[in-house]
């Protein structure tokens, strides 16, 4: 049996799994991400957890066919490069793939951790009957993992599905990013939570948000459809660019649930461009939180083709 190390890194913990051929996790463990130090400091804590995992699985080296990493962009994947991701400020053109490979012989594998996520449910998640289909998270940020033809649709430098930053509506007001409108500053479990403190004129958190809803408070239930409406928008604009069979959504504001899905779903019936496109699936994704792991892992066997 062979294993790869999938290593899911993000700005506030950093995951660590031992994974099979078939996608079975042997051994996990999460460290915190240490934004105190210099970013090789904490590849080195993620290089001794790596030991840790390996040691803990029972995994003998020669068993590990490669080390995969899911890290938030922008990255250049090419030349195993982190760029500068908003939430790891310090990390700026880190060769992580590098760093890591000075100790351990093996192949060592970077993506964009939305992409690594999408790989993990089209090989044992929400998606593996289908070649076409979007992954989209939506939580403290928003990203999407595309899979065209059984294909990651990387990009130049391994950025592609940032749609985060697509300009939905600009009066809402300027984005992290310079614009105006941006999805991420208005479906976002930051924008949530930011927006609906001003509604109920406390400060709350996405969760909150979540409580209220359900309780049938409504200024928020009227505030949330606005937000499952963009929602829709969006996943149109996805569907008419790219021709998906489905959308899977995962992240914090999906635990809204089935209103959140079937909101999206009339939307897309509505307004997609193509009669085919109308019938686009909109699923939950099932992977959860080890979505991260597995599909850095699954870039060391299947390196974005299931083809």
């Amino acid at each position: 049996m062979n294993y790869a190390i999938g290593v899911d890194i993000g700005g506030t913990k950093v995951a660590v799994a031992a994974v099979n051929e078939q996608g079975t996790i042997i051994s996990r463990s999460v460290i915190p991400t240490n934004l105190d130090i210099a970013p090789e400091a904490m590849i080195a804590e993620i290089q001794q957890e790596i030991r840790r995992i390996i040691e803990r699985s029972g995994v003998h080296m020669d068993q590990v066919v490669g080390i995969g990493i899911g890290a938030p962009g922008p990255l250049d994947s090419k030349n195993g490069l982190i760029s500068c991701p908003p939430n790891l400020p310090a990390w700026v053109d880190i060769p992580i793939r590098d760093l890591i490979g000075r100790v351990f012989p093996v192949p060592v594998l970077l993506e964009n951790d939305a992409n690594a996520a999408a790989l993990a449910e089209k090989w044992i998640g929400a998606a593996t009957e289908t070649d076409n289909f979007i992954y989209i998270t939506v939580s403290t940020g928003i990203g999407a993992g595309i899979i065209s033809e059984g294909q990651l649709l990387k990009g130049m430098k391994g950025n592609a599905g940032d749609i985060g930053h697509a300009v939905i509506d600009p009066s809402f007001g300027e984005c992290v990013c310079g614009q105006s409108g941006c999805l991420e500053s208005i479906a976002s479990g930051t924008a949530i939570a930011k927006r609906a403190s001003a509604i109920v004129g406390r400060e709350v958190t996405a969760k909150d948000v979540f409580h209220l809803y359900k309780e049938g408070h409504p200024d928020i239930t009227a505030y949330m459809k606005d937000v499952f409406n963009v929602l829709g928008v969006a996943s149109v604009s996805m569907i008419n660019t790219f021709d998906p069979e489905k959308i899977v959504f995962v992240g914090g504001v999906s635990e809204f649930g089935e209103p959140m899905f079937e909101s999206i779903q009339q939307y897309v019936r509505r307004y997609a461009l193509n009669p085919t496109g109308r019938k686009t699936e909109i699923a939950a994704a099932k992977l959860g939180q080890n979505a991260g792991v597995i599909g850095a892992a699954a870039l060391c066997f299947h390196n974005g083709s299931f083809q």
